[in-house]
């Protein structure tokens, strides 16, 4: 389930508010400038291509596209635990950073953390299947797809090449939960 705790960037010992209730996420995330939906998850073929998986979602991207005005681009990015890169993978985007366009993630399977340091507070947004999250250029945040990553997204551009990290330098996110402690397993 999606879930969303907030932190003060001062004390990230304890959350001030966590929450599991989508309309409260989507709403408490819009109030800070971030986009957060909820798209139809469809039962797709484990051998589903690219093509196919951006086929089944077409109807969703393209009345995103159009409400936005500003992608013009879709691709599809899959991990799974048995990437030979994936803690290189884990560890590009675990430092603060921004891009100079939006970041658009759409989880079709699995699940990822996203840190949105908005002002002095964190948002610790937990994705699952069937969450979009739009982070607006220089937006300061960080990703985090755990140990073992396992998932599926669309990602939309209005340039591929925009979408570059630009670090802060700030070690914030050294003083957050991981994707370990945040996300629930079948062995706790």
């Amino acid at each position: 389930m999606s879930t969303l705790s907030i932190y003060d960037e001062k004390n990230a010992n304890s959350s001030e508010q966590t929450t599991e209730d989508y309309a409260a996420i989507s709403n408490i995330l819009h109030d800070a400038g971030i986009c957060f939906e909820r798209w139809p998850v469809r039962e797709l073929a484990p051998t589903a291509s690219n093509e196919d998986i951006l086929a089944a979602y077409s109807p969703e991207i393209k009345h995103f596209c159009e409400e936005e005005c500003n992608f013009s681009t879709s691709d599809v990015v899959c991990l799974t635990p048995d990437h030979p890169d994936k803690e290189l993978l884990r560890q590009k985007f675990l430092n603060e950073h921004t891009h100079n366009e939006d970041e658009v993630r759409f989880f079709v399977a699995g699940q990822g953390v996203f840190y949105l340091h908005i002002d002095s507070k964190i948002y610790v947004l937990l994705c699952q299947a069937g969450d979009l999250i739009s982070v607006p250029d220089g937006t300061k945040h960080w990703f985090d797809m755990g140990p073992s990553p396992s998932f599926t997204c669309i990602r939309l551009f209005s340039n591929p090449k925009g979408w570059v990290a630009e670090f802060t330098g700030d070690t914030i996110s050294d003083n957050l939960p991981r994707f370990e402690k945040i996300v629930p397993t079948n062995d706790q």
